[in-house]
Formats: C-alpha cells, structure tokens, sequence
C-alpha cells in the first residue's frame, strides 16, 4: 500500500509474461489448456498485469472469487469460435486453491488436454528490468536522504511518477486496490 510499484514488480511481470509467451507457443502447437500460477498470495496484482499483458483467456485473482463453471462456460465458448488454445494465468492466493486445484475442477467439466505451470519463485530471481534499476535507484536516494531529514519508520514509493514516504504501519496492513480499468480490459481481451 502507498505505491504504484514496487522494487522488482517490473521485472517479475516481464519474466511472468516471458513465461506465458513461451508456454503460449506450446498450447498453440498442441491444442492446449494450460493454466499458470504466478506469485501473488495475497494479491493479484502480478496476475493481472501478467495476464493481460500475455493475452490470457482468464485471470483468476485473490480479490475476487473464482467460479470454475464461468470459467468453463468462457473455454467454451472460445473452442466454439475457433480457439484451439488457451491460457488462464492464476495468482498463487486464488481461494479456488491454486492452478492446480482449478485445473483439476476444470479437467472434470471441461474434456481439453489441459496442463498446469507454477512459475513460483524463478519471478523472484535473474537480471532486473532497466525500470527496476532506475526505480532502485531513485529509492535507495530518496531513502538516504529522507533519512538524513530524520525521517523513520517510512517506505519510499511512488504515486503518480512522484518519489512519497509512506507510514511503514500502512504499508505493511494495508493492499493498494487492483486496477479497476485494467479488469474491465482484461475482459474485453479475452473474447
């Protein structure tokens, strides 16, 4: 909370997107469901910049809840239009229990060669994106000098491309809202 991003985001979205890309290129050449688990137990953030950004049929989120017979409905509807692939990005906290729970409750309903991928904790890991090194940078500054003002007890963020300092205790209770706008166009996507 108090954020618009946070150290690492970048590239954990990218890393999640080059994943799906890949993944995609298999369903296609396979006729398959695969459903990927991105990081985000207590959020879906990650899961919704990821999945529309690689062109998911669905993002299952921890912020809402997960209807296994929509989602059904919407794989079939795709297959009926022509879909001989699709690909729903799930984040770790769904409470539908994980891709691999879900995979399963599909599989009994919906007779589609279907894989699941647990991305995990290789988001976590590798180069940073150029954004988040910039981002690290104006962070660890901003946080040196806050400091030397006598600030404490703070996180350094980012709201609307402005570095802020942010009272540790909100941070750390508190969830930023999921991007409304980026749901609706999330839908919109995936038809």
């Amino acid at each position: 909370m108090g954020t618009d991003f946070t150290l690492g985001f970048d590239t954990a979205v990218n890393t999640a997107i080059e994943a799906i890309d890949k993944i995609r290129d298999t369903a296609a050449s396979h006729n398959r469901l695969f459903f990927i688990e991105v990081m985000g137990r207590d959020s879906g953030y990650l899961a919704l910049w990821a999945g529309v950004a690689g062109g998911a049929e669905d993002i299952l989120l921890p912020e809402s809840k997960t209807n296994v017979a929509d989602l059904v409905n919407k794989l079939e509807e795709g297959v009926k239009k022509g879909k001989e692939s699709s690909i729903v990005v799930v984040a770790e906290g769904d409470e539908g229990g994980g891709a691999m729970k879900i995979a399963e409750e599909v599989k009994k309903k919906f007779n589609y060669d279907t894989r699941v991928s647990i991305l995990g904790h290789i988001q976590r890991g590798g180069t940073p994106t150029a954004c988040d090194r910039i981002l690290g940078t104006k962070f660890g500054v901003f946080a040196v000098e806050s400091l030397l003002k006598g600030e404490t007890d703070k996180m350094t963020g980012i709201q609307k491309n402005q570095l802020v300092l942010v009272d540790l205790k909100k941070a750390i209770k508190h969830h930023s809202p999921l991007d409304k706008h980026l749901i609706r166009y999330s839908r919109f996507l995936s038809i």
